[in-house]
């Protein structure tokens, strides 16, 4: 197993020591290449690319091209994946994940986030080849998404799904392949190839996502009680820093509780790591880093002696709940700190709207790893 890069070791400036969260995840994977989320558990494309971040975050380049490469290998002749692949662990007390089957359905929000995925990782890696190679995949798989995207601009949230809610989309879900058609564009420019289409079709669903409330939730009870739902548009760069300030001033106190984390769901007394993570990014990319760093210290109790992330903490009962280390909980850890201490060239890829020509932003991440301590300490 190849080890970590020095630029997570842990420092002075206070960057904990996030090596053993990226073992965790390179020891879930499989021979073909897949992550599942946890030992035996399920496979779904969209964790799977999150816990691939994770790995390049930590330098584990090798491991998560093999993640990549079980994508690539996978996916199907319409550029979509099926939502699940595998089975998970069956429920024994309600303490831990599972599922008794995979739906059968192809997500958008899954599908898109390959363009994340192999951006985040040539920013990471430098690795031009990888960029080249994984081109092909990321093309077929956004053509899939647009094929979805309705007149109104939204992108429906599924294919394969039946009644009603066939053409329904959620807010969480198109602010995610929001980010995602970014990064499609970055590297489609990185390569010279002409996708004017897809800023169009970007530029579309940003409108929708903030002036048409009525396409999302049509069929279904609202998401607005899931924390996602508040600040996925402020991570994704759908709504302006103002915007994006007002929003997180307005429900802080609903969603986030003291010293603990942020719920996953509002009515829930349920604090989950990779929310808070996630939550963490998208106040760094308002500028509330002081916040971001708190957050981030509150969710360092839910690491467990060997390292890796619990998944969350039901406070009522005090419990670690459900008793799972996914491998995406600790991915969302280590992309939060590559977030806010610059540790990779990859940093600000969740972190920024990243308008500026990738062109101009090239970098070999071996030069980030000396000054990538010093840089922390600007945070602190």
């Amino acid at each position: 197993m190849k080890k970590a890069n020095s630029n997570i070791q842990a420092s002075a400036s206070g960057l904990p020591d996030i090596r053993p969260a990226a073992e965790r995840i390179a020891s879930l994977q499989l021979d073909d290449g897949a992550i599942p989320w946890v030992e035996n558990g399920v496979i779904d494309p969209w964790n799977h690319i999150e816990a691939a971040m994770g790995l390049s975050v930590a330098g584990y380049f090798s491991e998560a091209e093999r993640a990549y490469g079980f994508l690539k290998e996978q996916q199907l002749a319409d550029g979509s994946w099926w939502g699940e692949y595998g089975n998970a662990v069956p429920l024994s007390d309600h303490t831990h994940l599972g599922r008794d089957g995979a739906p059968v359905m192809r997500d958008t929000n899954f599908c898109a986030y390959i363009a994340t995925g192999v951006w985040h990782h040539y920013r990471a890696s430098g690795d031009r080849g990888f960029l080249n190679r994984m081109w092909p995949t990321v093309e077929k798989a956004i053509e899939f998404v647009l094929s979805l995207q309705s007149d109104h601009g939204e992108i429906a949230w599924a294919a394969d799904v039946e009644g009603p809610s066939a053409t329904d989309a959620l807010v969480s879900g198109c602010s995610s392949i929001y980010k995602s058609l970014s990064c499609a564009v970055h590297i489609a420019d990185s390569l010279d190839n002409d996708i004017s289409r897809w800023t169009r079709a970007r530029t579309k669903l940003g409108v929708a996502l903030r002036t048409k409330p009525e396409r999302f939730d049509r069929t279904w009870e609202k998401k607005d009680r899931f924390s996602m739902d508040w600040y996925y548009p402020v991570l994704t760069g759908v709504l302006s820093v103002e915007e994006s300030r007002a929003r997180i001033d307005t429900f802080w106190h609903k969603f986030v509780v003291d010293g603990l984390g942020c719920k996953c769901v509002v009515d829930e007394p349920w604090v989950t790591v990779a929310e808070s993570a996630e939550l963490a990014m998208a106040l760094m990319r308002i500028g509330y880093h002081d916040e971001a760093r708190e957050l981030l210290s509150w969710a360092e109790k839910w690491q467990d002696a060997d390292g890796a992330y619990w998944m969350g903490y039901q406070y009522e009962e005090r419990i670690l709940w459900p008793e799972e280390k996914p491998s995406w909980t600790s991915a969302a850890m280590l992309l939060a700190y590559d977030g806010l201490y610059h540790l990779t060239g990859a940093a600000n890829v969740l972190t920024s709207d990243w308008t500026a020509n990738p062109a101009t932003r090239r970098r070999a991440p071996e030069s980030l790893v000396q000054s990538s301590l010093t840089q922390a300490s600007e945070y602190t």
